[in-house]
């Protein structure tokens, strides 16, 4: 175990009072998946150094320039952390790596296929130098199968687990808007590095690597999906913004050319429905629609009677009439109309954050911790960091120039 006095210092700019506070991750990291996993340590006050290649770093830096000249999908996901630059093709540059790692905590890396075994970051290597660094690599299809020589981006490890055939509609499959491969897996990578951490701190005995792969992800969140399948065989109609599993349960237009989302979860709630709202009391009788299942196989009849009430009601009032009758509802929205949604402002959801641009909007993570404040550090600069950090790691200014000059750390930023 490394000592307190050879781990690397808390972020000067952390408030030192988050409950993984004294945490340092290394991230060798590109796109959304790894970086979703290191921005929510961030977030819960870990140390997160984000290693980057000189020319360049991460890719998704230059995805877009819509946000004061940088990618959206970058401030997103890199606020709190630190960027240091290092070549990691020199030897120089691999030798600073592993010193950085011997005062790490974890590793977290989301590199090509192959590309950890090429830079001696294979399971096996760092288990033999850095015995105890928890080291968690994020790949697109899992190692053994014929598909995990592929690259896998977002869209591509949706498409072929299923998920884009249970989205849209029969005739137009769709990919879901947010990256939810990528962001559900980095929330898996970060769940099994806390699950680490904390058996760590119970002395329990598990080993130190972690992988978690995108396509087995997007197979758990196909769960209903596949097991429905399995036991009927039947591939489920998306119906776009509906259910298969439940009925009713879906957008209707309202009078005032809005379009409100109604739902019912039980059977009582249909028959509030039916009664309270429609006022369909032979509809609440029908054997027919009785059950879920019965609503589901005449879910046409049910959606027609919604939306022909709904085409006579404005949207407020639609809500007023749902709510007082304890029925689900929601308006759909537009991303720009999120942006001040009274949710989130009159429960002070929004904070500025820092990027090397000027400041900018970031939402709080969802988790809400008593007496905790996230940190919500700045979004960092190319190689912003490199020097500090080589400096705590014992290089001397003069050592740094010559690495300056070798080309293994970049220009000076």
């Amino acid at each position: 175990m490394t000592s307190p006095s050879q781990r690397l210092a808390p972020d000067g700019g952390s408030s030192g009072l988050g409950p993984l506070a004294g945490v340092t991750v290394i991230a060798l990291e590109q796109a959304v998946s790894a970086p979703m996993c290191t921005r929510s340590l961030a977030d819960f006050g870990a140390r997160v150094i984000k290693v980057e290649h000189p020319d360049g770093g991460d890719f998704a830096r230059y995805y877009d320039d819509v946000v004061l000249g940088q990618a959206a999908h970058f401030v997103w996901v890199n606020r709190g952390k630190e960027s240091v630059t290092l070549d990691l093709k020199s030897p120089a540059g691999v030798d600073l790596l592993h010193r950085l790692l011997s005062r790490a905590d974890v590793l977290v890396s989301n590199l090509a296929p192959g590309a950890a075994a090429r830079l001696g970051l294979a399971p096996a290597d760092l288990a033999a130098r850095h015995p105890d660094l928890i080291a968690v690599e994020i790949d697109g299809f899992g190692a053994g199968g014929p598909l995990s020589h592929k690259r896998a981006y977002d869209l591509l490890v949706q498409a072929e687990s299923g998920v884009c055939a249970v989205t849209g509609t029969a005739d137009a499959p769709a990919k879901p808007g947010p990256p939810v491969a990528d962001v559900t897996t980095g929330l898996y990578a970060a769940l099994s590095i806390l699950a680490a951490l904390c058996g760590r701190g119970r002395g329990a005995a598990h080993g130190n690597t972690i992988s978690v792969s995108l396509f087995d992800t997007m197979a758990e969140m196909m769960g209903y999906h596949l097991t429905y399948a399995r036991h009927t065989g039947i591939d489920q109609r998306p119906l776009g913004m509906s259910s298969p599993a439940v009925a009713p349960y879906g957008a209707y237009p309202t009078a005032d050319g809005r379009t409100v989302v109604l739902g019912t979860t039980n059977d009582r709630e249909w028959r509030r429905l039916a009664t309270d709202i429609l006022e369909r009391p032979d509809l609440a009788a029908d054997e027919r629609l009785r059950t879920n299942p019965g609503r589901v196989r005449h879910r046409g009849e049910i959606d027609d009677a919604i939306a022909a009430w709904c085409l006579r009601h404005d949207l407020a009032r639609i809500q007023k009439i749902a709510d007082d009758a304890g029925i689900g509802n929601s308006r759909y929205h537009r991303p720009t109309e999120v942006l001040d949604h009274p949710q989130l402002t009159e429960r002070d959801r929004w904070r500025s954050i820092e990027t090397p641009a000027g400041p900018i909007p970031s939402l709080l993570p969802p988790a809400i911790l008593a007496g905790f404040e996230p940190p919500m550090g700045p979004v960092p600069g190319l190689g912003a960091h490199t020097d500090a950090v080589l400096t705590e790691l014992g290089c001397t200014a003069t050592e740094i120039e010559a690495l300056r000059d070798a080309g293994v750390i970049g220009s000076r930023r």
